[in-house]
């Protein structure tokens, strides 16, 4: 990603742009490595969304807020163990200038989410009610994580993307980021196409096909040739229930049990 998009992330990874009014959906990253955005963010749709303003990244360096000449961030654990944490006093230093910023850009204060193993589970429905609010602020954890203290002190939700470990919350946020902003108005061409993804139903997508008609001896399913769209969209239904059946059968139990409960409603 080249011109205004770099240029605008660079210039709040250097700690600009905190209190400048924000018309639009806006991120405020807090990382101890701002140069690692916007990366894939900068790219495909969203990227090209970033660069035409439907969408705005501001990248804040805790370091910044660090109160020793060294700009540390981190310390050693009380009671012993391997690794470091991040310090509560810096953190929270960031985590307010920030807040402070969005709520004063948006009207009104704006979730503050923290990338972390041990956070709930990220969903589809979440990053929906995130897009459909004013911005969110992510925190990107290093070392062996964030002193206790902080996420008692503050108001944070703790996300997490599955069950396994990475070397910082800042990837961890770059799918946030990338799964919001694709919600956005104009920044997917085809709105239409975000109806009928993964999850959108609560079930997986069905399968998609496209040109060679044959390919190593596999043909293309003929109802996707046949022109007729009721056939078409009940093929594609039922293959739907049938991939989320046999790969997710937890969410295959929750789609059940919640057409269940509007049938016995209605």
């Amino acid at each position: 990603m080249t011109g205004e998009g770099v240029d605008r992330v660079a210039q709040d990874a250097r700690g600009a742009g905190l209190s400048g009014r924000a018309a639009r959906w806006t991120a405020r990253v807090l990382t101890i490595y701002p140069e690692m955005f916007p990366g894939p963010l900068g790219q495909g749709v969203v990227g090209r969304g970033l660069q035409a303003g439907l969408w705005d990244l501001q990248v804040m360096d805790i370091r910044g807020y660090a109160r020793d000449k060294h700009a540390s961030v981190d310390d050693v654990p009380y009671g012993g163990g391997p690794g470091m944490v991040m310090r509560a006093d810096v953190v929270a230093a960031a985590v307010d200038a920030a807040g402070e910023a969005a709520a004063q850009a948006a009207g009104a204060p704006v979730p503050l989410l923290a990338l972390t193993p041990r956070g709930r589970p990220l969903s589809q429905a979440r990053l929906r009610r995130l897009a459909a609010g004013p911005g969110a602020v992510l925190l990107c954890g290093r070392f062996e994580g964030i002193d206790e203290r902080l996420f008692q002190a503050r108001a944070c939700e703790e996300v997490s993307l599955g069950d396994f470990v990475l070397s910082g919350g800042e990837i961890a946020a770059m799918a946030v980021l990338d799964g919001v902003a694709r919600l956005l108005p104009g920044v997917v061409g085809s709105a239409a196409s975000l109806d009928e993804e993964s999850f959108s139903g609560g079930l997986l997508e069905y399968p998609h096909f496209t040109r060679p008609r044959d390919w190593e001896g596999r043909a293309v399913p003929e109802v996707l040739l046949s022109g007729h769209h009721g056939q078409i969209a009940a093929w594609r239904r039922a293959e739907a229930e049938r991939a989320t059946r046999l790969r997710r059968p937890d969410l295959w139990s929750a789609h059940r049990g919640g057409a269940r409960g509007r049938a016995v409603r209605n």
